[in-house]
């Protein structure tokens, strides 16, 4: 008989078998049923009990690299126009490829490219506008390629503001100085040339489906 129950096992043994998936191993809270080889939930979650992110980190944002291509776009602008005045304004035109291409101190009241000239206090009020905006999105700018745009866009609009304040006539109705001056064409600054570059590139750029916090989208 006791043999018989050695191999038998009886219900009130230990290892007795029978005693089904009921045993645990101490470690296990109720409500847990992860399996072996299975992560629980707060594993899953974190060791803070918080949520892993869902998506990738977008990297770091462009700020930087947006004022420094402002810096130098408007520190070119400002350094051009200082030479300008001083050495070309009441001079002969310098000829740099014939008549094709001249260097020639004109006072600029309009917009860029002489357009407008009745309306000079209207476009520093959208330059100024243009500043702000650009500085607003700068906090969520992650793309490269749009920092670059923007920049050239900012550093374009502050040079050309500084003109509109600083220069005669009268604060906010300042002539721009433009110099660069092709042939059949109007003559412009490194300004304007930014502001231009720089529409352009954003242009592209909304056309592959580039956003400025580097994400994709396709319409």
């Amino acid at each position: 008989m006791a043999e018989a129950e050695r191999i038998i096992g009886t219900p009130d043994s230990p290892g007795a078998a029978g005693s089904g998936p009921e045993q645990s191993d101490g470690n296990t809270t109720p409500g847990d049923r992860s399996g072996p080889g299975e992560s629980s939930p707060a594993e899953r979650s974190g060791a803070d009990g918080t949520a892993s992110p869902a998506g990738p980190p977008r990297g770091r944002r462009r700020i930087a690299v947006l004022f420094t291509v402002a810096v130098l776009a408007y520190a070119l602008d400002l350094g051009s126009k200082l030479l300008v005045v001083a050495k070309l304004e009441h001079h002969a035109p310098i000829e740099i490829l014939g008549d094709w291409l001249q260097f020639e101190a004109i006072r600029n009241a309009g917009a860029a490219f002489g357009f407008g000239e009745a309306f000079t206090v209207i476009f520093t009020m959208i330059a100024a506008a243009v500043i702000i905006v650009i500085a607003r999105l700068a906090r969520k700018l992650y793309s490269l390629p749009w920092a670059i745009a923007l920049g050239l866009l900012l550093g374009g609009a502050l040079g050309n503001l500084t003109d509109r304040i600083f220069r005669s006539p009268g604060i906010f109705e300042g002539a721009v100085v433009d110099f660069i001056a092709p042939k059949h064409f109007a003559v412009f600054n490194l300004a304007d040339s930014a502001i231009v570059c720089g529409g352009i590139l954003i242009v592209l750029l909304s056309f592959r489906g580039l956003d400025p916090d580097g994400t994709v989208h396709k319409d």
